[in-house]
């Protein structure tokens, strides 16, 4: 008969050490979230007052002002076109980015790091920057504004569809290359086909992002519903802003559902 351990060993999911060092991980976190708060210039009345405030400016805003609703809807159309024209541009310049940048189809460590810096100089950028920038290139007007989404959505296609590209089967690819087959039919008979789901998923996702991010761009002058928004904001004409709001929150859920549609036919 076998004796059981009258004194078994505790079970303990960390050793003392890794307690420890937990430990201070999170008084180094805490630390820096003081530090973070106490560092920045906070006026503590008008935070106090904020909610005076929003009551206030809900006030005016109620009720909206329709009269000047077919315009409006009419500068959310080019919008829609701003998100739409920008992403069909970015799908397309991306795709050679994310071939280069990809370790297993890039042609040499020189394209390699190029399609990385390419991605990563893309992302870093936030798109109001990029506007920023392209108004000032090409004047305020949509051309800016497709730009500038168009130069934030090579970095974010190229990424994944980079990522898409290493983690593919190489059996159809080496498959082909056994057969003599050239460099195009190996990307197109072995890699594409593989990487048309992700391809679809990133483009209706990004559009949709796209669709967000075009909605501010008109407060730099790039284009789009934003002009109508700030121009309400600066003659404080609550009741049209709020209208504005309204229009932008309809189209944000109206692009979540054909973004949700589009996903369920294709991919």
């Amino acid at each position: 008969m076998v004796e059981l351990d009258a004194h078994p060993q505790d079970w303990a999911r960390y050793t003392p050490g890794q307690r420890l060092f937990r430990f201070l991980v999170f008084l180094a976190s805490v630390a820096a979230v003081v530090w973070a708060v106490m560092s920045i210039d906070v006026i503590w009345p008008w935070v106090l007052d904020a909610p005076e405030q929003m009551g206030d400016l809900f006030g005016r805003m109620v009720p909206p002002d329709f009269s000047n609703l077919s315009d409006i809807l009419w500068v959310l159309l080019e919008t829609v076109n701003i998100a739409t024209i920008a992403t069909a541009v970015a799908v397309f310049a991306a795709l050679p980015v994310a071939y280069i940048a990809a370790q297993n189809t890039t042609p040499n460590i020189a394209t390699l790091w190029l399609g990385r810096f390419i991605l990563v100089s893309s992302r870093s950028v936030n798109t109001i920057i990029w506007a920023l920038l392209f108004v000032a290139i090409f004047g305020p007007g949509i051309i800016a504004g497709i730009v500038a989404i168009m130069f934030r959505s090579i970095g974010f296609i190229g990424k994944l569809l980079g990522e898409a590209i290493e983690e593919i089967d190489r059996r159809p690819v080496e498959a082909l290359e056994a057969t003599g087959a050239s460099r195009l039919k190996v990307i197109l008979y072995a890699i594409v086909p593989q990487v048309m789901p992700t391809f679809w998923a990133v483009s209706i996702l990004r559009w949709d992002i796209n669709l967000r991010e075009s909605t501010v761009l008109g407060l730099v002058g790039a284009g789009g519903i934003g002009i109508v928004l700030q121009s309400a904001i600066d003659t404080f004409n609550w009741p049209e802003a709020a209208t504005v709001l309204l229009a932008i929150l309809a189209l944000v859920i109206l692009g979540e559902i054909v973004s949700a549609t589009l996903r369920k036919r294709i991919i």
